[in-house]
């Protein structure tokens, strides 16, 4: 018997595949006990993690997870009431963004960096398409991009098809584990190819009855890159919800609303509809984008919880 160290680079149904520390990948299941060791969540091993697995002769079996640096999770689409954390120990998190073919609302995208900043993970806007769009949606791109960039968040305005963008794309992932997230049909296994020479991940047409991206990956995936580092594919996400931040915290993941925070006349404030709200005063004089103040009265209304549950 063996005791070994490996990075897992996807599960496959009851088993995962694991990247040892030899360089050599292999296929391990989960040890009973870690079955039901965390109810909470669809797997208590995912993507990302950091594992040590006993080698018994024909047998690989995970038998430990090494305790997380980070992760991204989001409210499980199928099971309501259970967490998934669609990947771990992530250095960076790279947001696609279309304004059509299909149209990202701002509201995904800001699901997306309140997890990011609950966990501290860097996250990136990439605009995608840009060659596609029409004078109202460049428009509209230049205004989305304007929100995001004024509040410290770096954006990139690119047409993934044409290569142009791929060197810095590349330069900026190098050496990092990055996580791509993104609706279906917003570019991610394009961007991919484009950073993984060879890859020829398959890339999906838009369903012209609902101008939504066709799911083309259906698993996560942590793909090594030439130049060092990993990219993880997640499959396209139609809906994120956030998980386990409390209506308490919840500002504390805007980061424009802690600029004004402090002012607000009670200490105890959610900015919802309380006399000298600091921030509510910022939204009426344009200080605060509307957009980004009606995604947290979204979330905390219909998905910030009294209390943490994870």
């Amino acid at each position: 018997m063996r005791i070994l160290e490996g990075l897992v680079l996807k599960a496959l149904g009851q088993t995962y595949s694991v990247l040892l520390k030899s360089g050599d990948t292999i296929t391990a299941s989960l040890k009973g006990k870690m079955r039901t060791k965390n109810v909470s969540t669809t797997s208590p091993v995912v993507v990302g993690d950091q594992v040590t697995i006993v080698h018994s002769e024909p047998d690989y079996v995970i038998d430990e997870v090494k305790p997380r640096r980070n992760y991204i999770i989001r409210v499980s689409k199928k099971l309501s009431k259970q967490f998934q954390i669609i990947a771990a120990n992530i250095d960076q998190v790279f947001i696609l963004v279309t304004i059509s073919q299909p149209k990202t609302h701002n509201t995904f995208v800001d699901r997306i960096l309140t997890t990011a900043e609950a966990y501290q993970i860097k996250a990136q806007l990439i605009f995608n398409k840009v060659d596609l769009y029409n004078k109202e949606e460049k428009a509209e791109l230049e205004e989305r991009m304007e929100v995001y960039d004024s509040i410290g968040y770096d954006c990139m305005a690119v047409s993934l098809l044409n290569n142009k963008a791929v060197p810095e794309l590349k330069k900026l992932c190098t050496g990092k584990t990055t996580l791509l997230c993104g609706m279906s049909g917003t570019g991610k296994s394009t961007f991919i190819n484009q950073l993984v020479p060879g890859m020829n991940r398959k890339t999906g047409e838009i369903s012209t009855a609902h101008l939504k991206g066709i799911h083309m990956t259906t698993f996560s995936e942590m793909i090594p890159l030439p130049g060092g580092g990993f990219i993880i594919d997640t499959p396209g996400i139609q809906e994120f919800g956030i998980a386990d931040i409390t209506k308490y915290e919840l500002s504390q993941y805007f980061r424009e609303m802690n600029y004004f925070r402090a002012n607000c006349k009670f200490n105890s404030c959610m900015h919802i509809n309380e006399p000298g709200c600091a921030v509510i005063k910022a939204v009426e004089e344009g200080e605060i984008a509307l957009s980004r103040y009606e995604s947290y009265l979204s979330m905390f209304h219909n998905e910030a919880s009294e209390e943490k549950k994870y």
